[in-house]
Formats: structure tokens, sequence, C-alpha cells
């Protein structure tokens, strides 16, 4: 085990190893596999050396790509070693099942020396009866603060702030706010601006530390403040606050509550977690798996997945429904059941690209009321232009392998109906359960697919029945 040990690069305590990542960018085999044996053999020397000291993100890796029964015994193993900060970087299956097995006084201990955003992700995970004690052993000062992010609604910029931040009256000087500075312990690790406050903690401006850096000691404060760049209400939701660091470029803002005192700040590796969240949370959601996890149980996925296949369970007996109106067409015309499934996929496959780019629209904000008309208008287009060049293309094929030139006609037209019906529908549900409260990405891929499949086969049999007289 030793000369194994010996031949892999020590991680340095400040950097992560890029040797532990072979190149595919997953964790090296052989590294999981001494890793493995170390904790088989609870060898801790070993795990200190080459674990306790990867970054955060690295050890969040690692524990994922481990066996559930490794994972608990390398937190217990590592001990006051081990950074609690990692499991923010593994998904919640993962982290609540570590969690719920580590006594509350170690989660206690460790929660008190991480950051107050890290500690309530991880907190706001727990049973409110292990909350409670956990918070109970921690300073005063402490479980105030982290109380108050925990009291905000979840996925909102209250939650993910971070309540150690660095404050000074405007009055002060730049001398008193260096010093200040460096004789105070209590400040957090990193930070890029000084907010300015009045005693009642409202918020009064900030001030970048580039300026501070350039400004002559005996500056007032007042002097070289700024007005703060676009605060954040401690209420507004955590994807509408990312918005903001995009739009304005920014690497932390201020948080504040309904009385404009300031709370906290939101700072730009937060928000980075915030938008591959929800970039992450609408990929499942258009998909319907909801808020599952690779480390979930087969129970539970299939719990999670089973009610959106009922769903659409019943939109494709629907779509069948349609069918069955034109059975007797279908009876004496064969060609028609082999080129309806293509008219509905085509259909399927265009409402889905408008309603992607509608669902991601409206999570970014770059649709409203104001373009809105302009969006429907342009896609309506899209959706008439596509289906003029398919209907012609799928006309010549059908006609070529059918030996029915009428047939072309109508497959032709059938194709110009489905995918104007394709687009429309593609912007337009988003665009209704969005005005109605409802997650467009959770619900629109069902019912977009409904429309095309029903549309796609009323036009194309009913079309068909009409033409040929069936």
């Amino acid at each position: 085990m030793t000369n194994d040990a010996e031949e892999l690069v020590r991680p340095r305590p400040d950097s992560g190893d890029a040797d532990i990542y072979d190149e595919s960018g997953n964790v090296r085999g052989d590294f999981l596999a001494l890793v493995g044996a170390a904790i088989a053999d609870r060898d801790t020397i070993f795990l200190r050396q080459h674990v306790a000291r990867l970054h955060e993100s690295e050890i969040g890796d690692l524990l994922e790509s481990l066996q559930p029964d490794q994972r608990l015994a390398l937190v217990r193993l590592l001990g006051d070693e081990f950074d609690m900060t990692a499991l923010t970087e593994v998904d919640e299956t993962i982290r609540r099942e570590i969690v719920d097995q580590l006594p509350n006084e170690q989660i206690a201990a460790a929660i008190g020396e991480l950051d107050s955003d890290d500690a309530v992700y991880i907190l706001e995970d727990l049973d409110t009866e292990d909350r409670e004690e956990i918070l109970a052993q921690l300073p005063f000062t402490e479980r105030v603060r982290l109380r108050r992010a925990l009291d905000y609604p979840e996925s909102s910029a209250g939650r993910r702030m971070q309540t150690e931040f660095v404050a000074v009256p405007p009055f002060w000087t730049v001398g008193q706010t260096i010093d200040y500075m460096r004789d105070e312990e209590d400040l957090p690790y990193s930070f890029s601006q000084i907010f300015v406050i009045d005693p009642t903690f409202k918020l009064l401006g900030a001030v970048d530390l580039d300026k501070i850096l350039r400004t002559k000691r005996q500056t007032k404060i007042e002097s070289i403040m700024r007005e703060t760049n676009h605060p954040v209400p401690a209420e507004m939701d955590q994807e509408e606050a990312a918005q903001l660091f995009e739009q304005y470029d920014l690497l932390s803002a201020a948080v504040v509550d309904e009385n404009d005192r300031l709370v906290g700040v939101l700072t730009i590796d937060d928000v980075v977690d915030v938008i591959h969240e929800e970039a992450d949370e609408d990929i499942k959601r258009l998909g319907g798996v909801g808020d599952e996890e690779l480390s979930d149980n087969v129970l539970s996925t299939v719990r999670s997945r089973f009610l959106w296949l009922v769903i659409n369970l019943g939109t494709a007996l629907l779509s069948a429904s349609v069918i069955g109106l034109f059975d007797e067409s279908i009876e004496k015309m064969i060609a028609l059941a082999v080129l309806m499934p293509i008219v509905a996929s085509m259909g399927g496959n265009a409402g889905t690209q408008t309603m992607t780019v509608t669902v991601r629209a409206l999570a970014t904000g770059d649709i409203d009321i104001y373009n809105a008309g302009r969006i429907i208008r342009r896609e309506a287009g899209v959706g008439i232009a596509n289906g003029a060049l398919f209907s012609v293309i799928m006309g010549m094929i059908a006609a070529t392998w059918f030996h029915n030139y009428q047939l072309g006609f109508v497959i032709g037209a059938a194709m110009i109906i489905n995918l104007f019906a394709a687009a429309l529908a593609g912007i337009l549900l988003p665009l209704l359960l969005h005005k109605i409260g409802a997650d467009p990405a959770i619900a629109s891929s069902v019912f977009v697919t409904t429309v095309t499949d029903c549309t796609g086969f009323f036009a194309f049999l009913g079309i068909a029945t009409w033409w040929f007289g069936i």
C-alpha cells in the first residue's frame, strides 16, 4: 500500500490535483481503487495525505464515484480533517445519505467552520429537529445569522446569500477602514467590495476594494462611495438574481430586506451554482423526470417518472382515438398507415425545437410582453416555411414510393398544417403556462406533443379521407 501511495502525485493543500482525473474528466480508476483499499484498511495516513487536502469540488467528485458504503466510511475516517464544504458539491441524495448518518455534534463543529451560505446549503436538507439541535450548539451570533437565512423561502436570494460581509459607516476614513480590515478577525475569507451603512444598517452605498487602495488614508468613505449596483431583495427568486448578475456583469451584490437594510451579500460563485442548477432543472423537467438524481435508487426514480408517464399514456390514448376515427380509411388504403407517423413525428420535432427556444427565453427573461408578438409571428413564419419545404420533399417521396401523385399532395398539405400548428403550440403553450404561474419546462413537452400528434393525424387522415372519398 505504501509503494502505491508514493506513486501518486501528492495534492497541494491550496489547489486541486488534476492527476486524480482521467482524460474524460472522470476520477481515475486506479485512484479510486487506492482510496477504496485505504478505506477498507482504515489507512487514515493515506487518506489524509491524498484525499483530505484535495479541493472540495474534487472531494465531491470522489464521493460521487465511491460506493455508498465507502462514502460514509471515508467521512468518518477523515474525521475533523474532512472538508464539509465538499457536501455542497454532491447531489442532494448523497448529501442527505452522509449527513443523516453523522452525529449532530460533528455536524455542528463542521458547520461552525463554514461560510454561512455553505452552512445553510447543508442545514436546509436536515429534519427540523436535527437542524435545531445543531443550531443550538453554535455561538449566538452565528446561530442568529443562519436562522435568518433559513427563514427566507427556498430558492430565494436570502437562502443563497453569505451573511459575512464588510460594512462601515460613511464618516469613516479610508485609513480607518483599512485598519479595521487588517485588525478584525471575523471577516469573510474573500470579498471585492465594502458596503456603507447607516446606524440602522440601511444600505447607503458601496466602495470597491481597488478604489480603497488608490485613495489617500484621510479621505472620507462617503466621498468615494457609489450607489450600490442593483441591490438584490432577499425574497427575490435566485434565478432572477442570477439574471441581474448576467445582465450587469456583477461580481457581488448586496442583499437587502424589505426595509432596505443590509442582510448579506450574493457572490458570483453562488450565482454560477444557481445558473447550473436552474439549467439542469429545466433540462430534466423538459424530459419529465422532476428532481431526479443519478444517485437515486430504483424506487425513488420510478416514483419520480411514473406520474409523467401516466400523463403521456393519457395523451397517447387521445392521439390513438383520433386515428380510430379513420380506421375504415386506413383499412382501404394501407399507405396511410405507413405515412401518418411521419407527419406526426415531423410536427413533434418542430414543436420541440420551438418549445425549447421559448422555455429557455422565458427562463432568461429574453421574452416579455413587448417582444412576444414579434417572436410569435416569427415562429409562425418559420412553421409555414418549413412546412412548405418539407411538403415538397415528402410529397415527392410519397408519390414515388406509392406511385400515386395525389397521395403526395395530401401528405404535403398535412405537413404544412402540422408544422404550422407545431410552431404555434411550441411558443403559445409555454407562454400560457408561464402566464398562469405554471412551470413551462415541466409541462410544455407533453402538451406540445399531444397537439402535434392529434393535429398531424387528423390533418393527414382527414384530408386523405375527403380527397380519395374513402
